[in-house]
């Protein structure tokens, strides 16, 4: 039986928009996006998510973030995944190596959206890939997992186990800090 995957997707937490005259690439993170990485580092660590690679854009605000949520696994930060589309993510993807079981991936939207929207088949949670197709907001957290090698991605291949935003892990967000695929 092969072993099931996990594909985390993270996109960065909130940027400063403090400096208009900052190149976009060297916009750090805000406040709100220092307490966004602070709410997700405790959600990966209570739930044990510790992925093994974790793939990271090259601008200030995805190093920060990855900073900021502290996640186990090699840490490789790579340029081309600032302006990568979601078909560039994708084969990036297929290119990890096959004994890797998961791998998380800090990026930027809409590319980061589109993959995991790409990515998961429609016979899952409604209501949480209702949630994705809407928004996928700064800080946010989706859980794919599959049972094909990385070389084998390609769409519809995923089940979408979770979709998590730091506002809903939150406890004066109104919502809980348990989540479907997550629990508290």
């Amino acid at each position: 039986m092969p072993q099931v995957k996990r594909l985390f997707i993270l996109r960065h937490a909130k940027s400063s928009w403090d400096d208009p005259g900052l190149d976009d690439h060297e916009r750090p993170l805000a406040p709100r996006g220092q307490r966004a990485c602070k709410v997700m580092a405790e959600h990966l660590r209570a739930n044990a998510i510790e992925p093994e690679l974790v793939l990271c854009s090259s601008a200030r605000r995805t190093r920060e973030t990855l900073e900021g949520v502290a996640p186990a696994g090699e840490h490789v930060i790579e340029a081309e995944l600032y302006s990568a589309s979601t078909g560039d993510l994708v084969e990036r993807l297929r290119r990890v190596p096959a004994n890797v079981g998961s791998v998380m991936l800090i990026g930027h939207n809409p590319s980061v959206q589109m993959l995991a929207l790409r990515l998961a088949r429609r016979d899952g949670d409604a209501a949480e890939r209702a949630a994705l197709e809407r928004k996928f907001p700064t800080g946010a957290l989706a859980t794919l997992t599959f049972d094909c090698d990385w070389s084998e991605l390609g769409p519809g291949c995923a089940r979408l186990a979770a979709f998590l935003t730091p506002k809903a892990l939150t406890p004066n967000s109104g919502a809980g800090a348990a989540t479907p695929g997550h629990p508290a």
